[in-house]
């Protein structure tokens, strides 16, 4: 078996590049790859396609590398805590392509099966659909949505073995699994790494074919994106 454990975030993103498309895991501010990201700010990697769930926040996730101005676009479903984000969105220096939440995992999936591309009704009739093929099938127009093409998936699991095997827990399960399949590089950092033979298969989320680096994350800060409470009566 190839050894596929890194010391690291540093190792993991060594050979990541300027101009490169990224896919980020996570949910909100939950399971993203918070080391990963971290490294990438540090190494100072530019003009990156990042392909998430989400932009972050100001000061936490993708927000960090929007901050460093290293992103040149986004491709996301949602972007509404970020305030700088939302700057440089108005201030055009910013790409941005928003794709209804479902038509974001699909197309993540799509690229994990192999294939081109897929057919949504979401989108149909609206602005999401100008340039794009429309077919009919059994009377119902659907929208034609590539495949993505992205060079490397960071991820983000609670448990993974030596062989790269993951284990997700609740929300994080969202978007890591689907684009653990879809990098052509997958690099995913974990809470706990342990040795192969240590999981329960019957638990495993993603199978370590498709994780190419896996490495212990530490000091993981798991913040609320927007933490709401009742207030005292």
């Amino acid at each position: 078996m190839i050894n596929k454990v890194v010391s690291g975030p540093d190792e993991a993103i060594k050979d990541i590049n300027d101009g490169q498309t990224l896919m980020l895991g996570g949910f909100g501010l939950c399971g993203i790859p918070e080391n990963c990201i971290s490294a990438l700010v540090k190494k100072g990697v530019k003009n990156l396609t990042c392909i998430s769930n989400n932009a972050g926040v100001d000061d936490f996730g993708i927000g960090l590398m929007l901050q460093t101005r290293q992103v040149k676009k986004m491709i996301s479903s949602y972007v509404g805590e970020n305030a700088e984000f939302e700057r440089q969105l108005l201030s055009g220096e910013l790409e941005v392509e928003l794709i209804p939440q479902g038509t974001l995992a699909t197309r993540c999936m799509a690229t994990g099966y192999g294939m081109p591309a897929i057919f949504t009704p979401a989108g149909v009739g609206t602005e999401v659909a100008e340039g794009k093929e429309t077919r009919n099938f059994n009377g119902k127009d659907y929208l034609m949505e590539y495949a993505f093409d992205a060079d490397f998936a960071l991820v983000k699991a609670w448990k993974g073995d030596t062989a790269g095997n993951l284990v997700f827990r609740s929300t994080s399960r969202n978007f890591n699994p689907v684009m653990a399949m879809a990098g052509k590089i997958t690099i995913a950092e974990v809470e706990e790494l342990v040795e192969v033979g240590t999981l329960d298969p019957d638990h495993i989320h993603t199978p370590g074919v498709y994780v190419h680096r896996i490495f212990q994350g530490k000091d993981y800060e798991k913040r609320i994106e927007q933490r709401t409470v009742r207030s005292k009566s």
